[in-house]
Parts: C-alpha cells; sequence; structure tokens
C-alpha cells in the first residue's frame, strides 16, 4: 500500500514528471557560474587514473564529464538566453572569475582527449577553450572594474584563483597538442607565454586573497570550498611547468632549469597548503559546526585534490624523481574517492529534492478548494 493511500491522498498522474521538470527548471535557472568545476574534476581525476593503468574506471569518469560538458554548455545558453540580466550579473559579480572554470573545463577534456589519441577532438576543445580564456580571461576583470559598484577586500574569495587556473589549463593543453603536430615550436611558445602569465595572475591573486583572510574578519559561511582552489591553482601551474619540460628542444621560450626550480617550488608550496586547507575545514565544521552538506563549490575542492596527483606524479617523472611519481600515482585513488563521495551526495541531494516537490506538489493537488 503506498504512503498516499494510507494517508488518504490520492496522488494526481504525472507528479514524479512535473516535479523533475521543476527540479531542472530551478537548477537551470540558479545555476552556479562555477558549475563547470563538476567537469574539471572528473575529468582531471580521468586523467589521473588512465595515468596509473585504471582503463576501464578512466573511461567511465570520461564519459561522465563529457556528458556534463555537453548538458551545461546546453544550461548556459539557455540562462543566457532567458535570463540574461542574471547571468551578467554573475559575470560582474564577485563570483564572476567562477565562470572561467568554462576554459579550464574544455581544456582539461582537451588533455584527456590527447590521452585517448582523439586528436581531433583535443584541437576542437583546446579552440573553445582558448576563445573563452581570451573573452572572460580580460571580459570579467573588465566587468569587475567598470560594473560601478565598488568591491571591498571582503568580496575577494577564492573562486578568483580560477583565473589563473584558465590560463594554466590552456597551457597544459597547447603544450601536450605541441608534442603531437608540426605546429609545436608556435604551440610550445603559448604555452611557455601562459604559463608566465598565469604564475602572475596566481601571485597577485594570492596577495589580494591572504589580505582577504588576514585583515578582515572571516566567518564559517564565508570559508566555501572554492578555497580550495588556492591549492588547486598552484598544482595546474606546476603540470603545466611539468608538460613544458617534456617539450623537445626550441620548443619551449623559457630555459629548462628555470622551469624546473619554479615547478618544485610551486610544488612545495601547494603540498604545504593542504594541511591547512584541512584545519580551516576542521575549523569550519567541527569547532565551528557549519554543517557539511552538499553544494555545487564542493567540486571546487574536489578538482585540486585530482590535480594535485596528476602534477606531482608528472613533475616526478620529468625530473626523475621516483618517490614524486609513487606519490601522485597512490593520491589518484584517494583523489576517487573523494569524488565518489561528492558525486554520490550530489545525486542524492538532486533526488530529495524532486521527492520533496513530488510531495508538496501532491498536498496542493489534494487540497480541498474553498468554495
Amino acid at each position: 500500500m503506498t504512503r498516499a493511500a494510507v494517508s488518504g491522498r490520492r496522488r494526481p498522474p504525472g507528479t514524479w514528471g512535473s516535479a523533475v521538470t521543476s527540479w531542472l527548471a530551478t537548477s537551470v535557472e540558479d545555476l552556479s557560474p562555477g558549475a563547470f568545476a563538476f567537469v574539471m574534476a572528473t575529468g582531471i581525476i580521468s586523467t589521473a587514473l588512465a595515468g596509473d593503468g585504471a582503463a576501464t574506471a578512466s573511461a567511465v569518469l570520461a564519459v561522465i564529464a563529457a556528458a556534463g560538458y555537453a548538458l551545461l554548455w546546453v544550461a548556459y545558453v539557455w540562462r543566457a538566453a532567458w535570463r540574461p540580466r542574471r547571468f551578467l550579473a554573475d559575470l560582474a559579480g564577485p563570483r564572476g572569475f567562477s565562470v572561467l572554470t568554462l576554459v579550464a573545463a574544455s581544456e582539461v577534456l582537451a588533455s584527456r582527449a590527447l590521452t585517448a589519441r582523439l586528436h581531433g577532438v583535443a584541437v576542437a576543445l583546446i579552440a573553445v577553450g582558448a576563445a573563452g580564456w581570451l573573452l572572460l580571461g580580460y571580459g570579467v576583470p573588465l566587468l569587475l572594474i567598470h560594473s560601478g559598484d565598488p568591491l571591498s577586500l571582503r568580496q575577494v574569495n577564492g573562486t578568483w584563483f580560477i583565473w589563473a587556473v584558465g590560463t594554466q589549463s590552456v597551457a597544459v593543453a597547447t603544450a601536450s597538442l605541441a608534442q603531437h603536430t608540426a605546429a609545436g615550436t608556435a604551440l610550445g611558445a603559448l604555452a611557455s607565454v601562459c604559463w608566465a602569465v598565469g604564475l602572475l595572475q596566481y601571485l597577485l591573486t594570492a596577495a589580494l586573497t591572504l589580505a582577504r583572510l588576514l585583515l578582515e574578519p572571516v566567518t564559517p559561511a564565508e570559508l566555501v570550498p572554492p578555497y580550495w582552489v588556492f591549492m588547486g591553482a598552484a598544482a595546474i601551474s606546476v603540470l603545466a611547468g611539468a608538460k613544458l619540460l617534456e617539450l623537445p628542444p626550441g620548443h619551449e621560450l623559457l630555459p629548462h632549469q628555470v622551469v624546473l626550480g619554479l615547478s618544485t617550488l610551486l610544488w612545495s608550496f601547494c603540498t604545504w597548503l593542504i594541511p591547512l586547507l584541512l584545519a580551516l575545514g576542521v575549523w569550519r565544521h567541527v569547532l565551528r559546526r557549519r554543517p557539511l552538506r552538499y553544494e555545487t563549490s564542493l567540486w571546487s575542492l574536489v578538482f585540486p585534490v585530482g590535480m594535485y596527483g596528476v602534477a606531482t606524479r608528472d613533475l616526478g617523472r620529468v625530473a626523475g624523481w621516483d618517490w614524486m611519481t609513487t606519490i601522485g600515482t597512490t593520491e589518484a585513488w584517494a583523489a576517487l574517492t573523494v569524488w565518489a563521495a561528492v558525486f554520490t551526495a550530489m545525486l542524492v541531494t538532486a533526488a530529495w529534492a524532486v521527492y520533496v516537490k513530488d510531495e508538496n506538489d501532491a498536498k496542493d493537488a489534494n487540497r480541498p478548494q474553498e468554495p
């Protein structure tokens, strides 16, 4: 006997379908500008598993990432077309840099496609990512400057590091493609320039973020998961450096030892950041008792965890440090565990939201109408 029968209510037909439709419409309308972080996280962990020989698991994650990429493009285009004011408000607000997850997602998938030798797909994704990087990498800062609303230091947040992540993702993808095309010299030069620009963007953002954390009061609600991108931006810079070190002689602009030294420095720093970020998480959820529940921004935590493993493995390989390669390879499975936990939480949260919507619709349908 169903719950509706027990309670004496008759569930109207098709309510599940209407509940799902309503939930989808609401989710797209309220879509986070950083939603492509899901694709970034899934794609980089797929790459990590591919390098560890877990071909089946890697392929499954690659398919999930590709499906998410396509669906999010549809959602973004719909939102930009039907809710242009909200879309532009997100771009010109403190979370504006989050939209650069679109760039990083394209380039992460491009790198994964190169691993699978899908060169045509990789070129197309690199082109999309590079176009987005040029448009958004300049557009978001210009919108912030000319928005007319002065920004305070309190509005600086971890999503600003995605500015550097987007740039470094272009460096990673173009350096990887340079080894498979006759235009290797030009692509290697572009990758070198992007790597250098990304380093400066990282330093500028780090200075602003540290000033915000040290000079302004921080509440548990404000210490959101995107602060993990502080570490993730450093990690992808290490990966970009490792890709530059793999280029044939003459394809890079920067001396080998300079790239290796700076990459090792960055790897040391992002390794040092991990205990600090974990301690901040304990402060937020244990000491200040902030509930730990699913939110889209959690994918901004998963991505750095996966990127750290890939960057560590690749830097260790090109530098000849076996101990570092072992750390990176082992960390891939820890990253997969984190991904699985967040992915499960996402599905459960979505199912619960549809269930609650369906129950509310059933109550409304069975409520006696006033004469």
